[in-house]
């Protein structure tokens, strides 16, 4: 048989193999180099893989840690689990619960709100769910809300952190794309190929971000309108509104000077990702002392849950790189390739065809999981195909962030789940985010008939 046929068959057999082994419950970073090495011997057995491509792992593992850019990545999770312990959920919330209590469906949202503002200051998405279950959830059902909107607007509102600056997702894709794109351009002849910075993906983000606010908000109000029993009003007495305008304030300030200093000294090219990573980590802790919550034990807890999250991301990117090698050294990116170039309808097709396999993927996989898996097999292809990196790294941050709504292992189901009443069925907080769901995929489908969303921020900014 012929060899280039036996490493495609072996490299295809591997991927499902690697998707197998994941359903049955094995550790993500070891499943992804241990299948990957069984099917390396036996393609060392046909004669279709060298052991000697393993001798890049060394540089790639010293590259991934000596990586500046990577360096953001701790540094905007330490800045999220300290706001967390900063109670600065807990006030949004109970302020914005009253500034939206008096229309049907404020308190839906208002979560939303909540959601996004925190997406923009932590951008951690467990957190998220779980303060927002433990505070609104409780307070929605009380009021009366059906418990299928209420848990669906709290993990959907949750789980945009994976899209809204700062998003780890997209600081790891935009240095993957960015090796990418230069390996491509240059593989056409253009030796000084223009590089793609994880600003100009953040920048990219913005508006998708807003825009799924507002297709969420305009969900909720088109409830309130065509069954208001589903959200009713919650108006606050008078002798509780106390200061409304102070406390909004109090509220909205110290986060949205965060934001302001985080994300505008990237956006506006003052300061690096990891240089704005920094100073969100500082004014994080300094937030944290001004509502006194910071303390040893505090700083203690945050320091081990940075290096616990950081540790399992990069023990997936570890794994993922074994994976990667055994999968392009027999043939599986020819494989690819001649599948995605064959498809009727040229590039268009080919990204929606990546698209829909990412969103089936996210049934079963983690966010971080699938880019460390596709996006090495599929972006060299795609981007070949004069596809903007930006646009495509945008539209897979948005596809990915179905992952965590998804059943049966959509993670934001899990913390809602954990931290919901006993009362409140499992069903229905699986019912409750197939609108949200459909709301995302509504979303992907704007981002990909107008590109324009994605690449006009980045247009105006480098101007």
């Amino acid at each position: 048989m012929d060899p280039v046929l036996i490493g495609e068959i072996l490299s295809g057999l591997m991927f499902f193999g690697i998707i197998g082994f994941l359903l049955l419950g094995f550790p993500v970073a070891f499943t992804l180099a241990g299948v990957s090495l069984i099917f390396a011997l036996i393609g060392m057995s046909f004669g279709v893989f060298d052991p000697s491509n393993f001798g890049s792992l060394p540089n790639r593992y010293i590259g991934y840690m000596t990586n500046e850019v990577l360096v953001a990545v701790p540094l905007f999770i330490f800045m999220g689990v300290m706001l967390e312990r900063s109670n600065i959920a807990e006030q949004l919330l109970l302020t914005m619960g009253k500034l939206f209590g008096n229309m049907r469906g404020g308190l839906a949202i208002s979560v939303v709100i909540v959601g996004a503002m925190l997406a923009a200051s932590t951008g951690v998405v467990g957190a998220t769910v779980v303060t927002m279950g433990l505070i609104s959830l409780p307070a929605m059902l009380r009021a009366g809300y059906d418990p299928r909107l209420a848990t669906g607007a709290i993990c959907a509102s949750g789980t945009l952190g994976q899209i809204i600056p700062p998003s780890t997702v997209l600081i790891f894709m935009g240095d993957m794309l960015s090796g990418i794109n230069s390996q491509v351009q240059m593989a056409k002849g253009n030796f000084a190929p223009t590089p793609v910075s994880v600003g100009d993906l953040f920048a990219g983000a913005l508006l998708p971000g807003v825009m799924l606010v507002g297709l969420y908000i305009l969900w909720i109000i088109f409830k309130a309108v065509a069954d208001p029993e589903s959200c009713p009003a919650t108006p606050v007495p008078e002798d509780q509104r106390g200061d409304l305008w102070r406390e909004i304030v109090v509220a909205l300030v110290p986060p949205l000077l965060l934001i302001l200093a985080v994300l505008g000294s990237i956006l506006g090219g003052i300061a690096t990702p990891t240089e704005a990573a920094s100073v969100g980590a500082i004014g994080a802790t300094i937030l944290a002392a001004f509502r006194w919550r910071l303390s040893f034990r505090v700083l203690h807890q945050t320091v081990i849950s940075t290096a616990t999250i950081t540790c399992m991301v990069f023990i997936i990117l570890f794994g993922a790189s074994v994976f990667s090698i055994v999968f392009r050294m027999m043939g599986g990116d020819n494989l690819v390739h001649e599948f995605l170039n064959g498809l009727p309808g040229g590039t268009l097709t080919a990204v929606a065809v990546v698209m829909f396999i990412m969103f089936l993927l996210g049934f079963i996989l983690d966010t971080f999981e699938i880019i460390f898996i596709v996006i090495p097999i599929t972006a060299p292809i795609l981007l070949a195909m004069d596809v903007s990196p930006v646009w495509l790294g945008v539209l897979v941050g948005v596809n990915l962030q179905t992952s965590f709504l998804t059943p049966p292992f959509g993670f934001a189901l899990f913390y809602l789940r954990g931290v919901a009443p006993d009362s409140l069925p499992t069903s229905a907080i699986y019912r409750g985010v197939i609108p949200f769901v459909i709301l995302q995929i509504v979303g992907i489908a704007l981002l990909f008939l107008f590109p324009g969303i994605v690449t006009w921020m980045p247009s105006v900014l480098a101007n």
